[in-house]
């Protein structure tokens, strides 16, 4: 059972995705879907948000977001609303 959130981060032009992996874990889960609800009204912006189950695969299951025709470069303020809301901190490269 996963015991963290995996973050990853896919950015290309006017497009920008978040995968979040939280595992067979129900609380993580939750926490996940409360902090993409809280976000959304926050911001007001409306990503697609879809889950994967992965029944197969349950160690993977997750969650991805994502913003198309993203001009104004909403998708990084909002990505990183979700992340602190979940302290999910990612390491960068200097």
């Amino acid at each position: 059972m996963t015991e963290c959130i995996e973050a990853h981060v896919r950015m290309e032009e006017r497009y920008e995705g978040l995968s979040l992996t939280y595992g067979d874990n129900p609380e993580l889960k939750k926490q996940v879907f409360e902090a993409i609800e809280a976000v959304k009204k926050e911001t007001g912006l409306t990503p697609d948000v879809f889950g994967n189950p992965a029944k197969d695969h349950p160690e993977k299951e997750g969650v991805y977001i994502e913003f198309h025709e993203d001009a104004q470069r909403d998708a990084g303020d909002f990505f990183e609303r979700v992340l602190n809301r979940l302290h999910v901190v990612c390491p960068r490269d200097d």
